[in-house]
């Protein structure tokens, strides 16, 4: 197939990388600790660790798990942190041993915990004491865990300070339950320990498994991707190969609200402003938006990441208008739809163009980005990055000609191994000619452009006709008065099925009749909501994307 998209690269934009550049991840991090060994790396709430700190600490923690645990190379460890100081310590000291990484959400109940520890087969879980009784109670069902480490959200914090947290957050605001867990280790005293001892390096490959990283389970039971370092490498040169000519090594500031634990975050922010000698400044909970704005007020910050809902959030606060985004030159959005209305405000409150780039977990993320050269919202997922083949299938898997819907399909070095584990479900993902298939129905224009029209299991037939929810979110989200909103399809004895809209408004006033009345001026009859229904708040996922199929199981009540 023929790559059209390459006659629409930036000519900064090379049309191949070479995912063998580095060994591993471990040398990416050595590279970048002695180019910027004094520069801040990471920074959450008021406190600041520098290239140097982070590779002492990671080290230390290395030679723990090494000499102390006794782990070995492949063995799995399970971290369950949110966006704290401890998080990039414990990531690199388990790269740096060789060891196999799995990232989990903190918010897990205790089944999703047990499923996901028992399915990966960790033997060592790190997690913050505010979930400490979500681990003592999944403990009993999981017996492969030998190794509990416990971490204060102010570990890293000056004595004096830490201890004013944990008071704040034990008895303020009750976020640290109570919890007895007699094997658990303390993180400060792994940390004390392990800078007494020696770490011996350990020889890594491409091939080996960085990351068990898990899908989010929005598609049936969650599944453990397996990405190699080379897959993990291969996305950090494709970023590089696109953003490299706009950033300023040693220079960039990143706002970092989405979780580290999710692959977006993981790869764009963490690992690749790592690279680029960037400062990653971590908000630890970015649900509580005035919060994050006063953080966000203490930098110059010249980069930010994020997904819909947390751009349109930020963009409804007052406050984050009165930012300084002088020196904001980088913004970029995924894991969902950017929609237009949003994206159009955030340049004209930012004046940063708002990037919307296309991955998946099993890529490394990344697939697809729109060129560093964009100077408005378009609507696409971009052109495939570099060394990146993308092709639109019809059900056999054969091309569909340019312009028409297909299943969006990929290959690249960034593709996962396969599922941990799970023949059968690899199997389904992956066609005979080594095509990964996405599950999103996507078009391809002359010039190489995607764009994303749903999820392939999203989609609503309505007398025969596809609608797409995307589409029809877009129009509402334009109706003055809604701040977000969700579209599925619901069973009709007549059509098959109807489009039922959740919105969420701003405007107390807003009435179903006013937005079903603009959907009628922009949308053909049958893609019109036949039903609106108000609610408070929406199911998201942890890094804020809509789950509809939250909103599909639900009971469904007389309309």
């Amino acid at each position: 197939m023929e790559k059209i998209w390459l006659k629409s690269y930036p000519s900064t934009v090379p049309a191949e990388i070479n995912p063998d550049s580095y060994q591993s991840l471990v040398d990416v991090f050595d590279q970048s600790t002695q180019q910027y060994a004094n520069r801040p790396a990471f920074y959450n709430l008021g406190t600041t660790l520098t290239f140097a700190e982070i590779d002492r600490y990671s080290r230390a923690v290395a030679a723990y798990f090494q000499q102390v645990l006794k782990l070995q190379k492949g063995d799995r460890v399970a971290i369950m942190l949110p966006n704290v100081l401890q998080y990039p310590i414990a990531l690199f000291a388990a790269l740096r041993a060789g060891l196999t990484v799995v990232n989990i959400n903190p918010l897990y109940t205790v089944d999703e915990l047990t499923f996901q520890l028992n399915n990966s087969g960790a033997t060592t879980l790190i997690a913050l004491t505010n979930f400490a009784d979500t681990v003592q109670n999944a403990l009993p069902r999981v017996p492969g865990i030998k190794n509990i480490i416990l971490t204060e959200l102010g570990d890293l914090f000056t004595p004096l300070k830490a201890w004013l947290t944990k008071l704040a957050l034990k008895y303020f605001y009750k976020k640290i339950p109570n919890w007895r867990i007699p094997q658990a280790l303390s993180f400060k005293t792994m940390l004390k320990k392990g800078s007494q001892l020696s770490f011996t390096p350990v020889p890594i490959t491409g091939q080996d498994i960085a990351f068990l990283q898990y899908t989010g389970g929005t598609t049936g039971v969650s599944k453990g991707a397996m990405l190699t370092h080379r897959n993990m490498l291969a996305n950090l040169m494709q970023a590089d190969a696109w953003f490299g000519s706009l950033l300023k090594h040693g220079k960039e500031i990143i706002i970092t609200a989405l979780p580290l634990y999710h692959i977006f975050s993981l790869t764009a922010n963490c690992f690749y402003f790592y690279k680029v000698g960037g400062l990653n400044v971590l908000i630890t909970n970015p649900r509580d938006i005035p919060k994050m704005i006063r953080e966000m007020r203490k930098f110059k910050f010249t980069a930010f990441t994020g997904v819909n809902t947390l751009f349109n959030a930020l963009l409804k606060d007052p406050h984050f208008a009165t930012l300084d985004f002088s020196r904001l030159h980088f913004s970029l959005g995924g894991g969902m739809a950017v929609q237009k209305v949003v994206a159009e405000k955030w340049q004209a409150v930012t004046g940063a163009a708002l990037l919307e780039a296309y991955g998946l977990t099993e890529t490394s993320p990344c697939v697809t980005i729109n060129p560093i050269t964009l100077r408005g919202y378009n609507g696409s997922i971009g052109l495939p990055v570099s060394s990146t083949s993308v092709a639109i299938l019809d059900s056999n898997y054969q091309e569909v000609p340019l312009g028409q819907p297909g299943e969006l399909a990929v290959k690249g070095p960034q593709v996962m191994k396969g599922y941990w584990q799970n023949p059968t479900e690899t199997q389904k993902v992956f066609t005979s000619d080594g095509w990964l298939l996405t599950g999103d129905i996507a078009t391809m224009d002359e010039k190489g452009y995607v764009r994303l029209v749903d999820r392939k299991k999203d989609m609503i037939l309505v007398s025969g006709f596809n609608v797409y929810p995307n589409e029809v979110e877009d129009i509402i989200a334009q109706v003055p008065g809604v701040r977000e909103c969700a579209v599925i399809g619901m069973p009709d004895e007549h059509s098959g099925e109807v489009v039922k809209a959740f919105v969420v408004k701003d405007d107390p006033n807003l009435q179903a009749e006013t937005i079903i009345k603009y959907t009628r001026a922009h949308l053909t009859p049958y893609k019109v909501p036949k039903f609106i229904e108000f609610r408070g708040d929406l199911p998201k996922t942890n890094v804020g994307k809509i789950l509809r199929r939250s909103l599909r199981n639900e009971p469904v009540l007389a309309q």
